[in-house]
């Protein structure tokens, strides 16, 4: 189980990539068309809205793994233990009404734009609206694996705050620099 669910984020890493990649060569190639040969791509701000829109959905779902989202945590690190539990118990749970808000959303759009194709390329609208849809399901099931961990006791809460300050960060990367230096 654990090897599927790090191949699931490597495939979303290299789909991020491959994403930005393919944003870069349509505006630069619009952009280049646009200026020298005074004619450009009609697909292409609408195939590099898209994939903004779907990057940026992947890219939360990745960070969200991560614990990279922005965050103060100043009060939650200096409640004692089980008032600490408690808060990210409520975030938990305000996390998942807000990701089934942002799902319930999602199906509903992209259920009414089925039908509707995009002006310059033709692809159903419902494409665009997938993206709130592929972001939902992951991070729900990412956030009710942390909330069953914190209630069962099998994670603390300091392993269970969802950011990290960059001092931390380089904190933790020291041991690593000097482990290959």
């Amino acid at each position: 189980m654990r090897l599927a669910v790090e191949a699931y984020f490597a495939l979303l890493k290299v789909l991020i990539a491959l994403l930005l990649a393919g944003m870069v060569v349509l505006v630069f190639g619009n952009v280049v068309l646009r200026y020298a040969f005074n004619q450009g791509l009609t697909a292409s701000e609408e195939l590099s809205r898209l994939f903004f829109v779907w990057l940026i959905f992947l890219g939360a779902v990745v960070a969200l793994r991560e614990r990279g989202h922005l965050g103060i945590d100043t009060l939650l690190r200096r409640l004692p233990r089980p008032a600490a539990k408690a808060c990210l118990a409520v975030s938990g749970a305000l996390g998942l009404l807000a990701i089934w808000l942002l799902l319930k959303g999602s199906v509903e759009q992209a259920m009414i734009n089925l039908d509707v194709a995009s002006p310059a390329v033709g692809f159903p609208m419902a494409l665009l609206y997938g993206a709130g849809i592929a972001f939902a399901v992951p991070a729900a099931l990412i956030i009710l694996a942390d909330l069953a961990r914190l209630l069962l006791g099998r994670a603390g809460p300091e392993e269970l705050i969802l950011v990290r300050d960059s001092e931390e960060l380089a904190a933790l990367d020291a041991p690593r620099a000097a482990r290959k230096g």
